[in-house]
């Protein structure tokens, strides 16, 4: 369908997303980007979904086992509902043209811009030798949504930095080279009213659900068996009173596991603080584990049998590259000639200015 964008111009409405192949999925990523991802597909909305190798090797990465994550990955969201059929999924490192239009793009902004990005002085924090990858990443994440002329973006409050920097380099393009790129914006997609993009860490219900976490009990994975979520859920960090009432600010630990709850089900927040009103926090622990549980297990099940057929994922991401690849190439060529690497009325004009006369 074809949209009106803020800059005049009317572009195809595509939406991308991107996720890093290393750590396992988290319910946070199932509920906060993954289950819409499968909600936009169903839409027939023309969406372009990639697992971005480039970007995890921002931090050192085992050669040895990051291919394996890349196919676990991949299981994980064909498990989860994505479907080649009504998407494109790839893999970002077999599109070069990633690279080059990051390059480009890293000439139109600047280091200033970059070092403000709260992601960068986090992560950093940490290292004594910061890799130069780190610092850029946002140029490259900027790349990967414009190759594909992408008009929407799904992304969480954590985000909205990046994309308004995608923002600024299609001003910046745009104003230098002529229109080019749409204008990317958030994309929306409505729910129960439940903060499905911040799941919170089970052991510090203060910060969000990270698949980095050092302590594994923070976060439910998709792939935890049953008897492990159980024992995740009951050691949730909550507080000292036993009723269920949904208050982030004051009680986080007992709010965080009435959004999951919401979430799984399908349920307002409020219907779902009426049905635990006689229940204590013990015992709803439980009832949040066992709908896990339920919600879960297909998953789990069906990512263990992907698992079981490496070829088969190989193959969706070969077809999905190549898919991806013939957008990307349309979109580089563009560029190409607008930056003036392949012009030819340029290459025209030049050879007929050294046309020897008689």
């Amino acid at each position: 369908m074809p949209i009106y964008n803020p800059q005049g111009n009317i572009w195809k409405e595509r939406v991308f997303s991107g996720i890093q192949p290393t750590g396992t999925l988290h319910i946070g990523n199932y509920f906060g980007a993954v289950q819409n991802w499968v909600k936009l597909q169903n839409e027939k909305k023309d969406v372009i979904f990639s697992i971005v190798d480039l970007h995890s090797i921002t931090l050192p990465q085992d050669p040895k086992t990051l291919h394996f994550s890349i196919l676990k990955m991949t299981a994980t969201l064909l498990a989860c509902g994505i479907e080649p059929s009504k998407c494109i999924l790839f893999q970002q490192s077999k599109v070069p043209e990633h690279t080059l239009l990051g390059w480009v793009l890293g000439t139109l902004t600047t280091m200033a811009r970059l070092y403000h990005f709260p992601q960068y002085k986090e992560k950093s924090a940490a290292l004594r030798d910061i890799p130069l990858g780190l610092f850029v990443y946002p140029v490259l994440q900027a790349g990967d949504i414009l190759l594909y002329k992408s008009t929407h973006v799904p992304v969480g409050d954590d985000q909205q930095q990046h994309l308004h920097l995608a923002q600024h380099l299609v001003h910046c393009f745009n104003n230098k080279y002529g229109i080019t790129f749409p204008l990317p914006e958030n994309v929306v997609v409505s729910d129960t009213g439940a903060q499905a993009g911040k799941i919170r860490s089970l052991r510090e219900p203060e910060k969000k659900m990270s698949k980095s976490h050092a302590d594994p009990k923070s976060r439910i994975e998709i792939s935890d068996s049953p008897d492990a979520i159980l024992t995740k859920i009951k050691k949730a960090v909550t507080d000292f009173t036993s009723e269920i009432t949904y208050d982030q600010e004051n009680r986080p630990g007992v709010s965080n596991l009435i959004d999951i709850l919401s979430l799984s089900t399908g349920k307002t927040i409020q219907e779902v603080c009426d049905e635990a009103s006689n229940m204590d926090t013990a015992r709803f622990k439980v009832l949040v584990a066992d709908v896990l549980i339920e919600k879960l297990s297909p998953i789990r099940n069906r990512m263990q049998e992907l698992m079981d057929s490496p070829e088969y994922l190989e193959k969706v991401l070969e077809t999905g590259a190549s898919q991806a690849k013939e957008i990307a190439e349309k979109t580089w060529s563009e560029v190409s000639q607008k930056i003036g690497f392949q012009n030819n009325l340029i290459s025209t004009s030049f050879k007929a200015s050294n046309v020897v006369k008689s």
